[in-house]
């Protein structure tokens, strides 16, 4: 939906194919604190436009570069989408069932993690710039003031790749390849997902020892929440079919509103498994002003997700909706210094769009 994505921004795009409009874009690039790029390895420095390019005259330069396979090594040339970048680092691998096929996560997780990771190296290269002598002055020679910028290299594999728990010690000290477990956490029982009465999906994490027997209270199974084998998880590993079959059997005569009731009761921690729809009326999300009202500069509404975290002295807002594409090409070539009639000539000959 246009207008949901690059919210808070100033929007001026330029052509980079066109000689006028790398120029555009090397003076946008020397005067901001943090460039963003996610062209392939090489194609900027084919530009002149490279971190070294910049740097040499502005040494506070920070580029965040995101890449399918990072700046270096043998895949850096190949295109990379977030879904490859889930193949490659083991996500894909672990998602879904056991006797199916990897699956997709439902979101385009690769992506997201990337920005992440981008976002969490620029605001570490940004405090080192800072605290080594802030931004550029503009000068050059003796009298260039300026602190240290650095390049931050996002690989979209690598980003997912970094939140796969032990996934490497596992396979490097006891040789076990995680597999698919469907709605299980493996080796921690029990956590997974059953089905209520009336068809509702719904998640029970009892896996700590004293949430275990606090739940087997609550399904009525006293016999196993005194079993002296199921004490601890390793009791309760081995035998993990037979407690997810106590759960289910119990689940089957439950709405998922007695469900949640019960559960919550006996301090269980339990969900529904949402969808969006949900979302939308639930008293947790409504409480904490998780979904915003917003309007497009036509009048139209349109709901977003609020700004997390939620601080304290600083909170985050959705103050605007984002511009029309060129929206601000205008203004910004302006205070580079071009004339109306430069800006003209440059949007029509297609160095800029207005």
């Amino acid at each position: 939906m246009d207008g949901t994505g690059p919210q808070q921004t100033i929007d001026q795009p330029v052509n980079l194919k066109d000689a006028r409009g790398r120029e555009i874009a090397r003076q946008l690039a020397l005067e901001a604190d943090i460039i963003i790029e996610n062209y392939r390895p090489g194609v900027l420095e084919k530009w002149g436009l490279g971190y070294e390019d910049l740097c040499s005259i502005n040494p506070a330069t920070i580029m965040v570069r995101l890449s399918g396979y990072g700046q270096t090594g043998p895949m850096r040339d190949q295109p990379g989408f977030g879904a490859i970048g889930e193949s490659m680092d083991g996500l894909r691998y672990v998602s879904g069932h056991p006797d199916r096929a990897p699956l997709r996560v439902g979101i385009s997780i690769g992506d997201s993690l990337a920005a992440l990771h981008g976002v969490i190296g620029a605001l570490m290269a940004l405090r080192h710039r800072d605290a080594t002598g802030g931004r550029w002055n503009g000068k050059t020679g003796e009298e260039c003031q300026s602190g240290q910028g650095q390049m931050i290299d996002v690989a979209l594999y690598e980003s997912v790749f970094n939140v796969m728990e032990s996934l490497v010690p596992e396979y490097d000290v006891a040789g076990v390849i995680r597999e698919r477990t469907g709605g299980a956490l493996p080796g921690i029982v029990p956590s997974n997902t059953y089905t209520t009465a009336d068809g509702q999906n719904i998640v029970i994490a009892g896996n700590g020892d004293a949430i275990f027997h606090r739940l087997m209270l609550a399904i009525g199974r006293e016999d196993l929440a005194r079993d002296p084998d199921l004490v601890h998880n390793d009791g309760r590993a081995r035998r993990a079919a037979e407690i997810d079959g106590a759960i289910q059997a119990w689940c089957d005569r439950q709405t998922i509103d007695e469900a949640l009731s019960q559960l919550r009761r006996a301090d269980v921690p339990v969900s529904k498994i949402y969808s969006v729809a949900d979302m939308f009326s639930d008293p947790q999300f409504l409480a904490r002003g998780m979904i915003e009202q917003h309007r497009f500069p036509d009048g139209s509404p349109v709901k977003l997700p609020a700004v997390v975290p939620k601080m304290s002295l600083t909170p985050g807002s959705t103050r605007w909706l984002g511009p029309r594409l060129g929206e601000h090409t205008e203004a910004v070539l302006k205070s580079l210094g071009y004339d109306a009639a430069a800006i003209q000539e440059l949007a029509k000959t297609g160095a800029i769009s207005t």
